[in-house]
């Protein structure tokens, strides 16, 4: 996604420098308006929550895949942290190759095992296996793991763009299906069989499941610890997140390429002597879901990026276990520090504060742009 938006968005560059630039935005739709998402029908959740159920185990094991380069950092990080703090599963993050694993736009971590060592612990397979976006979308080793997983009974989790790695496997051929806005027209081009959903933020269907954008997987997360564990669980765990609500009710059509974005992403862009690189402080013990909503939006900009510092160049293990590697020591950091009471929060505070720091840093629009690529309802613009 990140990988296609840069095309269109350098393109938009090269208007503006050509003085074609306001003719090109002014092509656009402007923003759209807000709109309240219709309820949930009860009996559709319940057929959703029913189709989750473990497919295995009483004490399912949940594999994250990822390649080492370009996985995307929050659909990794946060079913990862998520679920580990349930505690209902046992929960893996893979990697294809030994070695870190270069998460974008943010962060560095290494994970719990490789495919071939997963494959090799576990040859009846996994109960789940969550599939984030990632470059390329078609990496061998990760369409045959999902394919074998899925003959072998595990339920997939395509989230956010990783919806486009699971249609490479053929998996949503003839299923009902959605993903982030900004890949939906590509996937739906490439493989026309898919039976595409809007306004959901998360669809089920046949030991398949999608969502739209990035922070569509922390309810798709909670409604999978519901279909493990029940409600009272679910709704724990959402305390603790400080999510109030989990359903798959979304507004599809309040995410689209505008001029409004358009216009903001190219400006920020083009003021390459205002671009600054932002450190954030870690320690033992911090939250990964928090830090990953924070270093995520805070690099999205397209006016800063984040970077991670620690007393030592030693991983960094986080409250879930997850071993972060950091970016930079703590000592020899001259640059702007973060301040890390901007994750220190509950995972859905954390975000909310940090888009309301990028509003009174950058404008309320680049705040909008962050939101928009994160599919996250709230504007800062209205």
């Amino acid at each position: 996604m990140r990988k296609r938006l840069g095309v269109w968005l350098g393109l938009g560059v090269l208007a503006l420098s050509a003085g074609g630039g306001l003719a090109w935005c002014a092509s656009l739709p402007p923003a759209p308006a807000s709109a309240q998402p219709a309820a949930i029908p009860a009996e559709e959740t319940a057929a959703a929550l029913a189709a989750l159920k473990p497919p295995k185990r009483a004490r399912p094991l949940v594999a994250i895949v990822g390649v080492n380069d370009h996985t995307e950092v929050t659909d990794y990080l946060m079913p990862y942290g998520i679920l580990r703090r349930a505690d209902v599963a046992d929960v893996m993050a893979l990697s294809t190759e030994a070695g870190p694993v270069n998460l974008y736009p943010a962060l560095r971590v290494e994970a719990d095992a490789t495919i071939a060592e997963f494959e090799a612990r576990h040859p009846d397979g996994a109960d789940y296996v969550i599939v984030p976006a990632m470059m390329p979308d078609d990496d061998p080793k990760v369409l045959d793991f999902i394919r074998s997983q899925a003959a072998r009974g595990a339920t997939i989790v395509g989230v956010c763009v990783g919806a486009t790695v699971v249609a490479e496997t053929g998996l949503l051929d003839g299923r009902r299906a959605t993903t982030h806005w900004w890949s939906l027209r590509p996937m739906l081009k490439a493989r026309p069989e898919i039976r595409y959903v809007a306004d959901r933020r998360y669809v089920v269907d046949r030991g398949v499941a999608t969502t739209t954008g990035i922070t569509a997987s922390m309810p798709m997360t909670l409604t999978l610890i519901e279909a493990i564990a029940g409600r009272a669980k679910a709704e724990e765990v959402a305390r603790e997140l400080g999510v109030p609500a989990w359903d798959a009710r979304h507004d599809s059509g309040a995410f689209r390429f505008n001029r409004p974005f358009a216009l903001t992403v190219i400006g920020n862009r083009a003021a390459f002597w205002r671009q600054e690189t932002l450190g954030m402080e870690i320690a033992p013990g911090v939250d990964e879901v928090a830090l990953a909503l924070a270093a995520d939006s805070w690099s999205r900009t397209f006016r800063s990026r984040a970077v991670t510092l620690a007393e030592g160049t030693g991983p960094v293990v986080s409250r879930s276990g997850l071993r972060i590697l950091p970016d930079r020591a703590s000592a020899g950091w001259t640059g702007e520090r973060l301040p890390p009471a901007m994750w220190g929060r509950r995972p859905a505070e954390a975000l909310d504060a940090t888009l309301e720091a990028i509003a009174d840093r950058y404008g309320p629009r680049t705040a909008d742009v962050v939101a928009m690529q994160l599919e996250y309802p709230k504007r800062w613009t209205e």
